[in-house]
């Protein structure tokens, strides 16, 4: 996919998603700079790229180190945050510097570099237990932990840098994300990732409550595209998108689908549901297809099967899960 910028900074370009839409910069011939602390992502991530990238081990709460990367780029791709929600409960005071003050930080990095836009990962945690489905972008955001009110918050403060400074930005509200290089082993595993983990060891997985609990996946390269159009739209600042398949699948289905393609019959191990999971998830995506023009070039199923191979071959490199989301 082509791009109009000629430089971006990735923050958490060495995660799990951050490595994708890096790789798909450094394709399209953008130069990269990417600010990691490595307290979740990996340098072997980016080992296709590495002699294409420039890559700072550095941490969103420092400023100047935010800036040094961020010269002369025209685009910032905000990824870095803590992401595992319980740790956002255990420990909110560290998790909101990083993901609140952490985020003012890059706004004020891309203030100060007179960076053009700004992208941010967001969630559609903000929509927190509100029942109706799909989630639609104009919902009243709920957010039910930490994590989820960090990404709410992080959304207003593009949209006021946008409103007071002119920094163009766009937030997109990710669904369930998936793909290779999720860690299995991660306290923000996805279920994929686990399953796919189990699945590569012939192994049964656990499921927590009935497995009928819907969610709304994604493959990571449809997530890596809508970041490239939203790095590319001309549409009003401060916006917020969803970004999913527009379509749910059970858990129960989900992981016959997985053995299926791994050509076992394991049966799930059930436990008790959890305390405060959601039982049906699914995104409307309406508005990132008539906008950004976003759809899924890849469906559930290729995602799964890419997902499954990659998982194969890193047997004995990754560690397994032993739950569920």
């Amino acid at each position: 996919m082509n791009v109009d910028f000629k430089k971006a900074l990735v923050t958490g370009g060495a995660g799990f998603i951050g490595s994708h839409l890096v790789e798909a910069l450094a394709a399209a011939g953008c130069e990269v700079a990417v600010l990691d602390n490595l307290s979740g992502g990996h340098l072997s991530n980016l080992e296709s790229v590495k002699s294409r990238i420039s890559f700072y081990e550095n941490d969103i709460r420092q400023l100047d180190a935010l800036e040094q990367s961020a010269a002369d780029c025209d685009i910032i791709f905000h990824l870095a945050a803590v992401v595992a929600v319980q740790q956002t409960i255990d420990d909110p005071i560290s998790s909101t510097m990083v993901n609140n003050i952490g985020t003012l930080n890059v706004l004020e990095a891309a203030r100060k570099t007179n960076v053009r836009r700004v992208v941010l990962a967001s969630s559609c945690a903000v929509y927190g237990d509100d029942p109706r489905l799909p989630k639609d972008e104009s919902m009243t955001p709920m957010p039910t932990s930490p994590y989820a009110v960090h990404k709410l918050s992080a959304e207003h403060y593009l949209r006021v840098y946008g409103e007071l400074f002119g920094l163009k930005n766009v937030s997109l509200r990710f669904f369930n994300v998936f793909g290779p290089r999720q860690d299995p082993s991660s306290p923000y595993s996805g279920v994929i990732s686990i399953f796919m983990s189990k699945a590569a060891s012939h192994q049964a997985p656990v499921i927590y409550g009935d497995g009928n609990q819907t969610r709304d996946f994604i493959y990571v390269k449809n997530v890596v595209k809508a970041l490239l159009q939203a790095g590319q739209t001309d549409q009003k600042t401060g916006d917020v998108f969803n970004i999913g398949s527009g379509s749910r699948i059970s858990i129960n289905r989900l992981w016959e689908l997985i053995a299926s393609l791994n050509g076992q019959q394991s049966e799930p191990v059930y436990h008790s549901a959890r305390g405060g999971d959601i039982l049906h998830s699914v995104g409307n995506i309406d508005k990132a297809r008539s906008i950004l023009n976003f759809t899924n070039e890849f469906s559930l199923e290729q995602g799964l099967e890419l997902t499954l191979e990659w998982y194969r071959g890193q047997m004995g490199e990754v560690g397994s899960g032993n739950g569920e989301v």
